[in-house]
């Protein structure tokens, strides 16, 4: 196995990380490398300056800042892979800045939004029991597409009122669940699953017309189509409902420890975005301050 091979494989083993980021490192690599090929060098031979002329040429080509921030990414972390197994004896990125992001606020609905788009499903058809489900768990969770969509059926504890959300890294967390996303994820669950499900059931809590579990692209349609059953003219997405959660928490007193530890968030100034705040218990705080924790959805 070549030296970029290792570094992915290591990546994948210590970070978790995803297909599409290991993806997204090797052709950034692969650009890297035929860049140094055009310069007479390897992978292994680069210097500072050939780093400073590939950078300079990505933003020459008129690449974003976050675009040229994602070719670095990938092109520091092989070298310091290299530097740390001993590989090379310096890293030819170490002083190099990353270019600095403007970093945007968050979309957000207001909560009557947020309301209109999560009541907008046809529950008269399995497939719109499942989306009402499905949208009243983002909402009320703040988890990401990714960790939604992987969601087992083990995972979720209806009585306890808590769903075990993987995220990154396969880091896994206990977010509070509230109100109707409870009462829907059992309807959910006592008949319109069933109905969708097929012989072989691989156990995934979420599934798709075939059986199978609802894939990322699918998930991308629901929201989208109950958005425009809600009236919502803006582009909204599963993240929208994310941002949204968080806000309202803050919004209504939350504090941001709190929230942090519900989104996941490694760092709380990745949670700092949406606000400051003081600190209280998670639980207590999520059934005092969510907008639909204790309220009743429509009957079941």
């Amino acid at each position: 196995m070549d030296a970029t091979g290792e570094f992915l494989g290591a990546l994948q083993a210590e970070q978790g990380a995803s297909p599409n980021t290991l993806s997204a490192y090797r052709r950034d690599l692969a650009g890297f490398g035929r860049f140094l090929t055009r310069r007479r060098r390897g992978l292994m031979e680069a210097e500072a300056a050939d780093v400073v002329a590939y950078v300079a040429g990505l933003r020459g080509a008129g690449l974003a800042p976050a675009s040229v921030a994602r070719h670095l990414s990938a092109v520091r972390g092989f070298y310091r892979f290299l530097l740390r197994e001993g590989r090379r004896g310096s890293d030819p990125t170490e002083h190099l800045e990353a270019p600095r992001l403007a970093r945007r606020l968050p979309r957000t609905l207001t909560r009557e939004e947020a309301a209109r788009l999560v009541e907008a499903p046809d529950v008269g058809r399995p497939e719109g029991v499942r989306d009402r489900a499905l949208l009243e768990l983002l909402y009320a969770t703040g988890m990401r597409a990714s960790e939604c969509l992987s969601l087992r059926l083990e995972d979720v504890n209806l009585s306890a009122g808590y769903v075990v959300c993987t995220g990154k890294g396969s880091r896994q967390r206990l977010v509070p669940v509230g109100g109707p996303a409870l009462e829907w994820t059992r309807a959910y669950l006592a008949s319109a699953r069933r109905r969708l499900a097929r012989r072989r059931d691989g156990g995934t809590l979420f599934l798709g017309p075939r059986g199978g579990p609802l894939t990322r692209q699918a998930l991308w349609l629901v929201v989208r189509k109950w958005a425009r059953r809600a009236g919502l003219t803006r582009a909204i997405s599963p993240h929208t409902l994310r941002h949204s959660f968080a806000s309202h928490l803050l919004e209504g007193g939350a504090d941001l420890r709190s929230v942090q530890a519900m989104l996941g968030h490694a760092d709380i100034a990745t949670t700092q975005i949406y606000t400051h705040l003081p600190s209280s218990a998670v639980l207590r705080m999520y059934r005092q301050f969510h907008p639909r924790a204790g309220s009743r959805g429509r009957s079941a």
